[in-house]
């Protein structure tokens, strides 16, 4: 069977995942690398959550991709409480926080400078002395910039806030040893929080729907990890600085998966396959969507083709390449009759054969140029944001752009991504695994999970289905 078949079975399986509500969080959880967010921010953090509901962050923020050049650090104090499942993001937990204190410490005067005439120049009366003018540099001293005591908040100008903390979900799953003479497994726990916007001045009032990459628990992560126990071992004064990484060349010739069943914001489970071909700069995609966090229960796949540009370095967001996507054909596949009862119920000439659809037959909806129930056009170009690493088992990973938060397309230059989804991990060498269909036996026949000409469903068609689901429990 070939690799990417079992890595989709293997997502399909979920591997063992455990989810519990409400979650645990006490102990300590950190970044498995360096984490890049919209703007581009590059940080790692580690989050202390005590049994008494405190809880201290720190967030480690970097000048470079690579988390080796440390700017500032924030130290983060307040409570959490956990609240009720969540009824948009199926899976998560709702959380209410409170700040008690955030503090920063400077690790350089460049950092110091910088961030000084942010807060001067956007902040209220209460912050504009935040650091007297002259104030030198000193290694190691503490800033205040939010105190609930003094109801001072210096934050604004940082772009910080914790949101995150807001949606909340714990994976258990157990990793194989790799060794040979080993047998047996190893727990592993992630911890996902909120989204961060990508729309830096949306970002101070968003509340998440999705999730960022995950942190794992300091005890409980999957090994190796170098950068696990660098990070644990941190503090505010000494931040840590990640082991060097080679940069890889873009090459994107052949066949790359998603790793786990992935959420996107206003809320969208799904798995990805794409297969590139470097020769011709063509690139077919599948999306596998799902109504469930474990990505069982399919709702509709999609295949999508066309070409893409030749790739250039980012100006914008170091370590990344910039390239054109053009969607060109598509071919939606409905997996479950609440989305067949809606196809059949949109627009006639809108997507595809008006009231000819059902479940586990796919349709072409090049001739209808896409298919607006759910979000696609076509002919269709996307600005995106690539990157290549290696992780730490040596396999090739590829990161995409992160999507637009508000569920539009990167349609335009201006719009281009700054941060990354999950990654993609390569599942095959560019002639091993052909552009045949993939027919798993769960995601129905020829389907689909492509580059991104597809928006999150439209907010009448989500109300719908959770309609349905209501009526139907």
């Amino acid at each position: 069977e070939p690799p990417c078949r079992q890595q989709l079975r293997h997502l399909q399986d979920s591997a063992g995942i455990a989810a519990r509500l409400p979650p645990r969080l006490e102990g300590r959880w950190v970044s498995t690398g360096c984490e890049v967010r919209p703007g581009p921010e590059f940080l790692t953090r580690s989050y202390l959550f005590y049994s008494n509901r405190l809880f201290k962050a720190l967030q480690f923020y970097y000048w470079d991709p690579s988390c080796r050049d440390p700017s500032y650090s924030l130290v983060i104090k307040g409570k959490l409480r956990l609240r009720q499942p969540s009824w948009i993001t199926r899976g998560a937990t709702e959380a209410d926080y409170h700040l008690h204190k955030v503090g920063i410490v400077f690790h350089s005067p460049r950092a110091m400078r910088e961030v000084a005439s942010w807060i001067n120049q956007t902040s209220g009366e209460g912050c504009r002395g935040f650091l007297p003018a002259g104030r030198s540099w000193a290694p190691g001293a503490l800033y205040e910039v939010l105190s609930a005591k003094t109801e001072r908040d210096c934050t604004a100008a940082l772009g910080f806030a914790m949101h995150e903390l807001s949606l909340v979900r714990v994976e258990r799953r157990f990793q194989p040893l790799l060794q040979p003479q080993q047998s047996g497994s190893r727990l592993v726990e992630e911890l996902y929080l909120g989204d961060i916007h990508t729309d830096w001045g949306e970002r101070l009032h968003y509340r998440p729907t999705g999730y960022q990459r995950p942190l794992q628990s300091a005890l409980h992560h999957a090994h190796p990890c170098p950068a696990c126990g660098i990070i644990s071992r941190a503090d505010e004064h000494h931040p840590p600085v990640l082991p060097a990484r080679a940069a890889l060349p873009m090459q994107l010739s052949g066949s790359w998966v998603s790793t786990h069943c992935e959420v996107r914001p206003a809320v969208l489970f799904l798995t990805r396959y794409f297969t590139f071909h470097g020769n011709n700069h063509t690139w077919e995609g599948h999306y596998y969507h799902y109504s469930d966090p474990l990505c069982r229960q399919p709702t509709f796949t999609i295949y999508a083709s066309g070409h893409y540009s030749q790739g250039i370095p980012s100006s914008k967001v170091r370590g990344g390449t910039e390239l054109a996507f053009k969607v060109t054909q598509a071919r939606v596949t409905p997996m479950d009759q609440v989305t067949v009862l809606m196809l059949n119920s949109s627009e006639p000439g809108s997507c595809g054969l008006a009231g000819s659809w059902s479940a586990g037959v796919e349709q072409d909806i090049t001739p209808t140029n896409g298919c607006l129930a759910l979000g696609i056009k076509l002919p269709h170009t996307e600005y995106e944001l690539f990157k290549r690493e290696q992780d730490t088992q040596e396999r090739s990973l590829l990161y995409i752009g992160e999507r637009p938060t508000d569920g539009s397309s990167p349609d335009s230059p201006d719009k281009r991504p700054t941060s990354y989804q999950a990654p993609l991990v390569q599942c095959a060498a560019a002639s091993e695994e052909f552009s045949n269909y993939i027919s798993l036996k769960y995601v129905g026949r020829k389907d689909a999970n492509g580059i991104e000409a597809l928006k999150p469903l439209p907010v009448a068609f989500l109300l719908f289905i959770a309609l349905l689901f209501l009526r139907w429990d």
